[in-house]
């Protein structure tokens, strides 16, 4: 019998139970490449049920990018999948770019419930990922890339082979983000003047750089006066050369321009931040290309829609499924929002509640209570009508910005009530006593994290630094790598005062997508409440007045469209409430809880293990 008797032992015994994962995860991944999948098949135009003739339009929805697990801004894998299931479940259908030239050009009619796919910036782990969902579903998607990565030796990047590749594959369609990825007329946020960023510039200055800034193609170039340093001739044969070095690459590659482009950045007027720039715009990119995608924030698109104006939905890589589907159904006609049915998740689990507004899914331990846009989401524990004292515990993973309620005490028209939120990373107490609601306590959320006091005086060195820090790194050639050296070096012998020695402190904005979690516990006992929060007591003994036996209810609702360095407008919220459990103030009886149960304990643990070894071979290999 093989013994563990060593550390040694231990860790020979991990490396090969890892292997054996990993290659299981090949043969899977080999299975469903080769065996399982074959290849796109369109959608039946004969088939009256999937196309009635009816015009309903189209919805467009376009990924910034997918990672195996995602991170702030790439969708995971699994997510995608969540989304596309949905969307398949609802009868969504892809089309291509020629069903779209069809339908504008020639009158044709779309499925009526048709999707046009899309993924940005040809990054390869997007194609890598999302193909490998896109066929569980029968999903056909366009790829969109600058053409200026093709030249460039970056691995993040498709190559020209990787895109012959995909296009074989039947599963994907070719288009265009433009030439280039670069910025103009940017400032940092202490109002100091950046000018021209490449993309890696841009990415690594990005902390100390707000909304003050421009893609290439939208503007002139300016001053730090915000003058223009060069003359319309001059700004139309710099964007003209775009078009034309965009032309060249895709010609010379693949034989043609695509059919699709994506104007890089969306939602201008018409084309452009300046009109003249727009004209330019306008006239080359009609030129080149037979649609553009110039709009982002709604995905619903008609016959009414130019078809150099369509527009487009970035689902977010934090979005659940309902928060989307939300998205959507408020994007469509009235007459056809109906058609948009939430998901709910576990039955199980989703029995003890009734649904009051908005959507809730219950996933594992977790309840996500998706709000209306602007609005609310709001669901009543209809096991519980009859609660006074109870101890409350849960984790608040809901963004920070946005609120997530619990209700305590309630009433039917819910006039009477207790409530605790975590609205915008506040901690807030209110009563309704049959009037107007009252704030009873509030508490910032941020003094309990343990993140070092900055002072602004020492962020606008630390990005004074950073500034010409990038530069360096980026010059052209060893006299400005020496100039901006000196200036770094000259930079950090800048005396300046810290917090505590009086300077104002550097608080950051909240951004849209900054996630939160927050372990809290609420006990309610006669006319009394305390709240711990990460495990500090925050509220002691504040008094109540409403003294009744009550319901419970979580709230969710948007917090505002909050602060987005990419300019992101949602008004949807997606409140989570994970491990909810409610019982007697002393912990004996149980009144609710929403927990794993040991066998799905086990078989989490071991996915996520699994996962995290695999992962790492996806990273390291």
């Amino acid at each position: 019998m093989y013994r563990i008797e060593s550390a040694k032992d231990k860790i020979k015994l991990v490396r090969t139970i890892g292997e054996i994962l990993f290659l299981l995860a090949l043969i899977v991944f080999f299975l469903e490449a080769v065996v399982l999948t074959e290849s796109y098949e369109p959608y039946d135009r004969t088939d009256t049920s999937v196309v009635s003739g009816d015009d309903k339009g189209f919805i467009a929805l376009s990924y910034f990018g997918v990672d195996r697990t995602g991170t702030e801004t790439l969708i995971s894998q699994e997510r995608l999948g969540e989304h596309l299931a949905a969307l398949e479940n609802l009868g969504y259908v892809t089309i291509t770019q020629e069903d779209l030239l069809a339908y504008y050009q020639e009158g044709e009619p779309l499925p009526d419930k048709a999707l046009f796919l899309m993924f940005e910036d040809g990054r390869r782990d997007s194609a890598i990922f999302a193909e490998d969902v896109m066929k569980n579903y029968n999903y056909l998607a366009t790829i969109l890339t600058y053409a200026e990565n093709f030249e460039l030796t970056n691995s993040k990047f498709l190559t020209p082979d990787d895109v012959r590749t995909l296009l074989d594959s039947s599963w994907w369609e070719l288009g265009s983000n433009g030439y280039r990825l670069s910025y103009i007329n940017a400032y940092d946020r202490y109002g100091r003047f950046l000018g021209e960023l490449s993309s890696e510039e841009y990415n690594s200055l990005n902390e100390f750089i707000e909304r003050d800034y421009n893609h290439y193609l939208m503007d002139y170039i300016r001053d730090d006066e915000g003058l223009p340093v060069e003359t319309r001739r001059q700004m139309e044969d710099r964007i003209s050369s775009d078009y034309e070095l965009m032309k060249s690459i895709y010609s010379d590659e693949f034989g043609s321009v695509p059919l699709v482009y994506a104007l890089m950045h969306a939602n201008s007027d018409m084309y452009g931040n300046n009109s003249q720039v727009g004209i330019v715009n306008g006239r080359c990119m009609k030129e080149l290309f037979k649609m553009n995608f110039n709009r982002e924030g709604s995905s619903y698109n008609d016959r009414v829609t130019d078809l150099y104006d369509l527009t487009r939905m970035q689902p977010q890589a934090y979005w659940y499924t309902n928060h989307l589907l939300m998205r959507i159904k408020y994007d469509l006609p009235s007459a056809d929002q109906d058609e948009i049915a939430f998901i709910t998740g576990d039955s199980n689990r989703m029995t003890d509640w009734i649904i009051k507004s908005g959507a809730a899914e219950f996933q594992g331990d977790k309840i996500i209570l998706t709000s209306e846009p602007e609005g609310v989401g709001l669901i009543e524990l209809s096991s519980i009508d009859e609660l006074e004292d109870a101890r409350v515990t849960t984790e608040i993973t809901g963004n920070k910005l946005g609120t997530q309620t619990i209700y305590l005490r309630a009433n039917d028209a819910l006039t009477e009530y207790v409530s605790v939120s975590i609205q915008n990373n506040v901690l807030m107490v209110r009563q309704a006593d049959g009037g107007e609601e009252e704030e009873l306590f509030s508490y910032d959320l941020a003094r309990l994290d343990d993140t070092e006091q900055v002072s602004v005086e020492e962020d606008s060195k630390n990005a004074l630094i950073e500034e010409y820090d990038v530069r360096a790194e980026y010059s052209d050639n060893l006299s400005d790598w020496y100039a901006f050296k000196k200036e770094s070096d000259e930079a950090k012998q800048e005396d300046v005062r810290t917090v505590e020695e009086g300077a104002d402190e550097y608080v950051p904005e909240l951004q849209i997508g900054d996630a939160g979690h927050r372990s809290l516990e609420i006990v309610l006992e006669g006319d009394e409440i305390n709240i711990r929060i990460d495990g500090t007591d925050v509220v002691r003994g504040q008094h109540i007045d409403v003294a009744r036996k009550g319901s419970v209810l979580l709230g969710s609702s948007w917090g505002g469209y909050g602060y987005s360095q990419r300019n992101i407008a949602d008004d949807v919220y997606d409140g989570v409430f994970e491990k909810l459990t409610i019982t007697s103030v002393d912990g004996t009886s149980v009144a609710y809880e929403n927990v794993l149960t040991l066998w799905e304990s086990i078989l989490k643990a071991f996915s996520d293990t699994a996962n995290s070894i695999i992962n790492w071979f996806v990273k390291n290999l």
